[in-house]
C-alpha cells in the first residue's frame, strides 16, 4: 500500500493551478445520462471522476478520457442501457446515487446501491428520496440496493427539503429534468458546483431558474447536439493550497482560480493576518510569521465548508491563543484530530467544536488518514513538522486530489510516494 514521506520546514515559492472541481464533474456525469454527446474540459484525474466513468460504462454509456488534456467526451447510443448501478462501483464513492434522478427521469427505473465514500458521519440518503418520492417515484430498500420506479414518468410538483442537502438537490434537479409540469424546490443548496450543474443542464436544453434558495425546473426537451462545457474549479483544493501557502508559503501564486466564489476562505485567513492579494483568475499568498485566533463554524455555501475545517485546524496550530472550529455539517469529521495530537497539536473536542491551542511545535511522525480531507491536513501538516512525517493510507488522498504531491514538490516541498 502506498504512502507519502515529507520532510518538513521547507519553504515553499512557486505557482500552482488548481485543477477542475471534483464535486463538479460528479453530477454533470450524472446528468450526461440525459444528453447524446458531451464533451467536457477540465476534468479532474482522481480516482472518484474514474469510478464514475466507469458507472456509466456499466450503464451502457460510451466514455472517451483524453487523460493528457483533461477532456471527457461521453456518448449515449441508447444501446443495452443497464439501470443498474452496482455495489462494487458505488462503494467508494457517495456521488454514484446521483445516477439515480437521471436513470429515473429517462428511463422510469433505476436500481442503484446505498453508497460509500469517506466514513465522517451517517450521511442518509433519506433526502434524496423524500424529493423523488414526492415527484412520483415509487421506491423501497431491499438488500443495500435502491429500488426506484416511476412507470408514468415523474411528475413535477413543489419540494421542501427539510435541511440543506448538497446531494440531494443534485439528483432533485436531475429527476425533475424531464418531469411533467413544473418542480419547485426549496431550502436547496447552492454551491457553485449546483450552479455549474444547472450552467450544464441548460445548455442541455433545461429551463432553470434560480433565485435564493429556490429552484425552479420546468420539463426540458433535451438538445440532440454535442453539450460542450468546462468544469469549474475546485475552490477545495484552491482552499487547501491557500493553507498551505498561509503555512509554508514564502510567496505563492495560486492560478486559474475565481476569487469571489471563496471569498468567505480569503477573509478568514485574512482575519488570521495572512497577506493576500487578488487577481482576476489568481490568488498571491505570503505567509504571516504571527498567525492570529480565529472562530469558525462550517455552514452550507456561502458559509465557510467542512471540506476545508481540517486543513484550516493545521493552521490554527500555529495562531497565538485559543482557536475554534464548530462542526455543523457531519457530527463525525474531526477523525484527524488524534493523528494531529500525535504530532504534538493541542486540541481538545467538546461536543460539535474543536478547541485549539496554539502556537504549537509539530514534529514528524507516521500517522494513518482516515478520508480525503483529513488526509490533506496531515500532509499540510507534514509540511510544517520537524523531520519527516509518513502518511499511510493515501488513497483517500486520490479520490480527490489531481497530482498533489507533484505541485507541492513544483514549489520545493520535500514529498515522495512510495
Amino acid at each position: 500500500m502506498q504512502k507519502l514521506i515529507i520532510k518538513g520546514g521547507k519553504e515553499l515559492v512557486g505557482k500552482i493551478s488548481v485543477s477542475g472541481s471534483k464535486n463538479a464533474t460528479l453530477p454533470i456525469l450524472a446528468a450526461s445520462i440525459l444528453a447524446n454527446k458531451v464533451k467536457l474540459t477540465n476534468v479532474p484525474l482522481v480516482k472518484d471522476i474514474l469510478t464514475m466513468v466507469e458507472l456509466l460504462r456499466f450503464i451502457g454509456l460510451e466514455a472517451k478520457l483524453l487523460k493528457k488534456k483533461n477532456i471527457l467526451e461521453i456518448t449515449n447510443k441508447e444501446k443495452n442501457i443497464n439501470t443498474l448501478a452496482p455495489y462494487k462501483l458505488v462503494k467508494t464513492m457517495r456521488a454514484g446515487v446521483l445516477v439515480l434522478g437521471s436513470l429515473l427521469t429517462k428511463y422510469k427505473k433505476a436500481k442503484v446501491s446505498l453508497p460509500g465514500g469517506c466514513a465522517i458521519g451517517s450521511r442518509p440518503v433519506d433526502l434524496h428520496l423524500f424529493a423523488l418520492k414526492k415527484l412520483g417515484a415509487k421506491i423501497k430498500i431491499k438488500n443495500g440496493y435502491i429500488l426506484a420506479e416511476a412507470r408514468r414518468g415523474l411528475k413535477g410538483t413543489i419540494i421542501k427539503f427539510p435541511s440543506i442537502s448538497v446531494g440531494a438537490t443534485e439528483n432533485a434537479i436531475l429527476a425533475a429534468f424531464m418531469a411533467k409540469g413544473k418542480t419547485t424546490l426549496k431550502n436547496c443548496a447552492i454551491e457553485p458546483e449546483i450552479r455549474d450543474l444547472i450552467t450544464f443542464l441548460k445548455k442541455l436544453g433545461g429551463k432553470i431558474k434560480i433565485t435564493g434558495r429556490v429552484i425552479i425546473i420546468n420539463k426540458s426537451k433535451v438538445e440532440k447536439k454535442l453539450i460542450k462545457h468546462k468544469v469549474i474549479f475546485d475552490r477545495i483544493e484552491a482552499g487547501t493550497y491557500m493553507i498551505a501557502s498561509s503555512l509554508v508559503g514564502k510567496k505563492i501564486i495560486i492560478n486559474k482560480v475565481n476569487p469571489s466564489i471563496i471569498q468567505n476562505e480569503i477573509n478568514v485567513l485574512k482575519t488570521m493576518g495572512i497577506k493576500i492579494t487578488k487577481k482576476k483568475n489568481s490568488i498571491i499568498i505570503k505567509k504571516y510569521k504571527k498567525l492570529k485566533k480565529v472562530n469558525v463554524t462550517t455552514k452550507p455555501y456561502p458559509g465557510f465548508p467542512t471540506d476545508l475545517q481540517a486543513q484550516l485546524m493545521v493552521l490554527m496550530t500555529q495562531a497565538n491563543g485559543l482557536s475554534k472550529i464548530k462542526e455543523n455539517i457531519f457530527e463525525n469529521r474531526f477523525m484527524h484530530v488524534s493523528e494531529l495530537k500525535r504530532m504534538g497539536a493541542k486540541i481538545k473536542i467538546k461536543n460539535k467544536t474543536a478547541f485549539i491551542e496554539g502556537p504549537s511545535k509539530l514534529t514528524g511522525a507516521e500517522v494513518m488518514a482516515t478520508d480525503l480531507r483529513a488526509s490533506v491536513s496531515l500532509v499540510l501538516a507534514g509540511l510544517i513538522a520537524e523531520n519527516r512525517t509518513i502518511i499511510n493510507r493515501i488513497y483517500h488522498l486520490d479520490r480527490g486530489y489531481e497530482f498533489l504531491e507533484h505541485k507541492l514538490k513544483k514549489c520545493y516541498a520535500k514529498i515522495k510516494r512510495v
